[in-house]
């Protein structure tokens, strides 16, 4: 990229952000339009055409998406050691794209399994090295705001994706296979949007890399305890936050017709997307992060009770619309405080250890929900979700105490 490119993508654009904050918000909703297209889909294409149960279900997703937190410890601290952000998130970005393929033309259930892990391969090694990209870019006081605007943008593109699904279905006679085919397309706009609008960094003057490898315990510990306590109340409240694809799944159950599917994940996605961005603003002008999160903590219960108590599809959509508020109020907030509380240097780092433990907790959190929705029925796997969430709400009195001292510490 050139250095013209650069000075243009590090400019302020609207409301004062860099546009390189910009650029990334809308890499990020090409890629969500190609992803949830497929994922919109996906648990109804393994449970009526492949046969599965839903605890197969539950697995694949949770397996998918440990395996992204997995891979996003290693490239975050992998793009701290190399002072590099952008190539990190090419590759990920890149990978996604070229999995895209094998969705239409896999065969049977252990082919989709792979295209799925192949797939949040790419997006663990793009997620951390991107949130402590945008950490770079943004100007300390406007933090809550870009992560807000790139996370908006991320779910206005995860709810075109399944309008567009839903628009090929009717166009191809519930064709799934291409849709899944469709898919490719955006993935592939994100990929050059990347390359050619979002500038690298300069690295500080005075970086050095260190002597040793990444993601020594020397290193984990200087992240401070403040973030610690910043990862123990996301690891529990994720606990609490299963695949979505158990939204789809309970739509499906209440009637809904197969064509109509992926509007479950437009209504999420188009609370989600307003959501986001004020959510984000509000923590930065003096509401504090913690009482944003905790809104969003108290707004799950609520969805959770709907998705359990209230019957048939109006409960489900009132439900997945608290859903989608709920994370506009927590996911960019959690990573906030992380950008927060990390030190500069080490931002890959805590990305990466964030997103390891609740990806680990995604993974158990939708083996869970699995087991109960087969065993006991969807409301006792909604049910167990509201407890966990309403525990989450405790936990912040704990990290507000850590927050304060970790502040006090500087």
């Amino acid at each position: 990229m050139s250095q013209q490119t650069d000075a243009r993508a590090t400019r302020p654009g609207a409301k004062g952000l860099p546009r390189g904050i910009w650029a990334l918000g809308f890499v990020s909703l090409w890629m969500d339009i190609s992803s949830e297209m497929i994922h919109a889909l996906l648990p109804v294409y393994l449970v009526t055409t492949m046969g599965s149960s839903m605890l197969i279900v539950g697995l694949i997703e949770g397996i998918a998406e440990a395996t992204a937190a997995i891979t996003k410890v290693f490239s975050g601290a992998l793009s701290d050691w190399l002072g590099k952000r952008k190539v990190l998130a090419v590759v990920g970005y890149g990978l996604a794209a070229l999995t895209k393929p094998v969705f239409p033309l896999a065969p049977t259930v252990g082919w989709l399994i792979g295209a799925r892990f192949i797939d949040r391969v790419g997006k663990g090694i793009r997620g951390a090295p991107r949130d402590a990209l945008i950490a770079d870019l943004a100007p300390p006081a406007q933090r809550g705001a870009a992560f807000g605007l790139r996370q908006s943008l991320d779910t206005v593109g995860a709810f075109l994706g399944p309008l567009l699904a839903i628009g090929l279905m009717w166009a191809t006679g519930d064709n799934i296979p291409l849709v899944f085919w469709a898919a490719a397309l955006p993935a592939i706009v994100a990929v050059l949007l990347l390359i050619f609008m979002v500038p690298e960094p300069p690295r500080p003057k005075d970086f050095a890399r260190p002597a040793r490898l990444p993601l020594s315990l020397s290193q984990l510990r200087r992240l401070g305890p403040a973030f610690w306590a910043v990862v123990g109340v996301a690891t529990l409240f994720t606990l609490a936050r299963f695949s979505e694809a158990f939204l789809i799944l309970k739509a499906h159950d209440e009637g809904i017709a197969l064509i109509y599917v992926p509007a479950v994940l437009v209504v999420m996605n188009v609370f989600y997307s307003l959501a986001a961005y004020p959510a984000g603003v509000l923590s930065d002008r003096g509401h504090g992060r913690l009482k944003v999160l905790g809104m969003g903590m108290g707004l799950l219960v609520l969805a959770d009770l709907a998705l359990a108590l209230l019957p048939g599809l109006w409960g489900a959509g009132l439900g997945v619309a608290l859903w989608g508020i709920h994370m506009g109020f927590t996911q960019g907030i959690l990573a906030s405080l992380v950008a927060d509380t990390a030190p500069d240097e080490l931002r890959g780092t805590a990305f990466g250890m964030l997103n390891l433990t609740t990806g680990v907790m995604i993974l158990l959190a939708s083996v869970i929900a699995g087991l109960l929705w087969d065993g006991a029925g969807p409301a006792a796997t909604f049910l167990a979700g509201a407890v966990l969430a309403a525990l989450s709400l405790l936990a912040l009195l704990p990290l507000s105490r850590a927050l304060r001292r970790g502040a006090g510490a500087r």
